[in-house]
């Protein structure tokens, strides 16, 4: 098979190094990639928003299947423009995409589908939102209606900083027209999983769950970033838990989905929130997350292309996947300045020494060759250093040993990635 991967970070990164070991693989494509995509890929100077591009070189290379990394192509319409030339996309259409293009419509197909979640209302106005703050208290949860990169999430431990948060969005649209309205919701208490399913239309086949660390700094501390690490699997998501959250938040969702005549194809990622009652879904997210894809990747010991193009032709009800036992751990270095503006250009060193130890696997994500061969940090999030091991603390050790043998000065990382585990 011929395959283009669309996205250029270190999921895509993540997803090009599980597909090209795959014995089906003729050619992969990723656009438009990064150093360390091109090791396993050619990489071609298309942007992954570029629809027209993506599905002209797909048309012209005979491109068997197409799949879409980040969110944003698939609510442009990635998968339905491939759909009109007759190409395979791994991926929801635009229609289906809106779980993640839009807070207020997961909310409203949770609702209609009885799934459980945060109570919520939705705003267009500031003041009227401010004044819904003042009368429900806090802690209490603000989100951007629209795409806001990972970062349009606020969760305020106190009604000024709810109200500070309203402003931001909404009258200075620091996220752009992502702020145009606000959701807020009550705020859940308890333990946070990423879970992820494939999903044909009409089946829904459970992958493995993940644990994320939004906050920037050691202990949950200080703002929220796109991901400064994740691991699997998460202790606190047991068997029983997955079968739950597949019958009472999945399922329903796609029956929902398929009711209103946009059937939903492709990896359905459910933001969850392990409650005293039971799991609440936060946020649906239509792609794999980043960094959990990695996290996943590293563990799975089935082929991916099969499952991924399983998805697409509606044959998930014969299909099963296979993970390993062994725990995995991704630890995120981050650009110095990041999550605020990350200082890009300088020099990173000694990555084939650390990729050297056992376990461990080096993702790309924001990195840049010079025109003299250096690699350098080219945006927040850089690389992804992963690793796994008998146990979670195994892997964990790995990864940080890898880490320490990375000449990068200006990056730093989190260090206490799977404390809630360990």
């Amino acid at each position: 098979m011929r395959v283009l991967v669309v996205g250029g970070g270190g999921r895509e990164h993540a997803l090009c190094w599980a597909l090209a070991a795959s014995p089906l693989l003729d050619k992969l494509w990723c656009a438009p990639g990064n150093p360390g995509i091109a090791e396993v890929a050619d990489c071609i100077a298309i942007g992954a928003e570029d629809i027209p591009a993506l599905v002209g070189f797909a048309r012209d290379n005979a491109v068997d299947l197409v799949v879409a990394g980040p969110e944003a192509p698939l609510t442009l319409g990635l998968a339905d423009a491939c759909a009109a030339s007759g190409i395979a996309c791994f991926g929801p259409s635009r229609a289906a995409a809106r779980l993640e293009g839009s807070k207020t419509f997961t909310k409203e197909v949770a609702d209609a589908a009885g799934v459980p979640t945060a109570a919520w209302a939705r705003f267009e106005d500031s003041a009227a939102a401010r004044a819904y703050v003042r009368q429900k208290g806090a802690p209490i949860v603000v989100k951007a209606d629209g795409l806001a990169a990972g970062k349009g999430v606020v969760v305020a431990q106190a009604v000024a900083e709810a109200e500070a948060a309203i402003a931001d969005i909404m009258d200075s649209r620091v996220h752009g027209a992502a702020g145009a309205s606000v959701v807020i919701e009550e705020c859940l208490l308890g333990e946070e999983v990423s879970f992820f399913a494939l999903c044909d239309g009409e089946t829904a086949l459970p992958l493995a769950a993940a644990q994320d660390h939004k906050r920037v700094g050691d202990g949950d501390t200080g703002p929220n970033t796109g991901g400064m690490g994740a691991y699997s699997p998460p202790p606190v998501f047991t068997e029983a838990l997955r079968d739950e959250v597949m019958a009472r938040i999945v399922r329903p969702t796609l029956v929902e989905m398929a009711r209103r005549g946009t059937p939903f194809r492709g990896v359905l990622f459910a933001g969850l929130m392990i409650t005293a009652d039971g799991p609440k879904l936060i946020e649906f997210n239509v792609r794999f997350g980043d960094p959990e894809c990695q996290a996943l990747m590293l563990r799975l010991k089935s082929d991916l292309l099969p499952a991924l193009l399983a998805a697409c032709q509606g044959e998930l009800s014969t299909f099963d996947l296979r993970w390993e036992s062994d725990a995995s751990i991704l630890v995120v270095m981050a650009a110095e300045g990041y999550p605020g503006t990350p200082r890009k250009g300088t020099e990173i060193r000694g990555l084939e020494r650390a990729a050297q130890l056992p376990g461990v696997q080096i993702f790309h994500a924001g990195t840049a060759l010079t025109e003299d061969g250096r690699l350098v940090a080219n945006g927040g999030r850089v690389l992804g250093i992963g690793a796994t091991g008998r146990t979670l603390r195994d892997a964990r050790d790995a990864a940080y040993a890898a880490v320490d043998l990375i000449e990068w000065p200006e990056g730093f990382c989190r260090r206490d990635i799977g404390h809630r585990a360990l």
